[in-house]
C-alpha cells in the first residue's frame, strides 16, 4: 500500500502485503488479511473478513458480517447480502485439520452476481453472471448466467436481467429488460443477452 487513495476505518485491520483500489472503503471491525487484491471503489461493511490471497474485482459490496476466505474470487460488481457464508472445505473436522491452500476448494463468483442475505456458498461451485441467489439459500452447485435461486438446496425458479429485473421471456424466448432496455433469450435451459 503506497500512497493511501481510499478509506480503513480506525477499527479495521489490514495486513501488510495487501493491494486495495482507489475509493475503496473498509468499515469498523473488517480485517484484510495479507496477499489480498482488493479492486477500486470496493464496499466493505462492518465485520468483513476478507482471508489471504484473496482476490476481490472493482466496485463490489459485501455487507456486514461476511467472511470471504481464501480460495474464493469475487469479479466485478459482485453484491455479498448481510451475513452470508462462504465456504472453503467440504469436509472440515477440527480433529483432522486441512489447513493451507492446497486443501482449499475453489469458488468464482462472475460478474454483477448477488448473493442474499443469508445464502451459503458450498465451495467448489461457479456462480454465474448476474445470477441472482436469493436469501437464505444453500447453493450446491453451479449456478447459470443470469439465473435466480432459491432454496436448499438452491433450484432455479427464473432468471434476472444484469439490471436486476424478473425476466418474462416470450412464445419465442425473448424478454426485454424494462430497466436497461436489454433483450435476452432463453434457449437450450440458459438465458444470454442479444443485441
Amino acid at each position: 500500500m503506497s500512497e493511501q487513495n481510499f478509506y480503513v476505518n480506525e477499527h479495521a485491520v489490514v495486513d501488510a502485503n495487501v493491494e486495495i483500489g482507489e475509493g475503496t472503503k473498509i468499515w469498523h471491525f473488517s480485517h484484510v488479511q495479507s496477499g489480498s487484491k482488493i479492486g477500486k471503489k470496493v464496499i466493505m461493511g462492518q465485520n468483513v473478513n476478507i482471508g489471504n490471497n484473496v482476490t476481490i474485482g472493482n466496485f463490489v459490496k459485501i455487507q456486514n458480517n461476511v467472511s470471504v476466505y481464501e480460495g474464493v474470487t469475487l469479479e466485478d460488481y459482485v453484491f455479498c447480502g448481510p451475513s452470508m457464508v462462504f465456504t472453503n472445505i467440504l469436509d472440515p473436522r477440527s480433529k483432522y485439520p486441512q489447513v493451507g491452500a492446497a486443501y482449499y476448494i475453489k469458488t468464482l463468483v462472475k460478474e454483477g452476481a448477488s448473493l442474499g442475505a443469508n445464502s451459503t456458498i458450498v465451495c467448489g461451485h461457479t456462480i454465474g453472471r448476474f445470477a441472482f441467489v436469493g436469501a437464505g439459500s444453500v447453493v450446491t452447485k453451479d449456478v447459470p448466467d443470469y439465473a435466480l435461486v432459491v432454496g436448499n438446496p438452491a433450484r432455479i425458479i427464473g432468471w434476472m436481467s444484469e439490471a436486476g429485473v424478473r425476466l418474462k421471456f416470450d412464445e419465442n424466448g425473448f424478454a426485454t429488460c424494462h430497466k436497461s432496455g436489454k433483450k435476452y433469450k432463453f434457449e437450450n435451459d440458459r438465458v444470454k443477452e442479444v443485441e
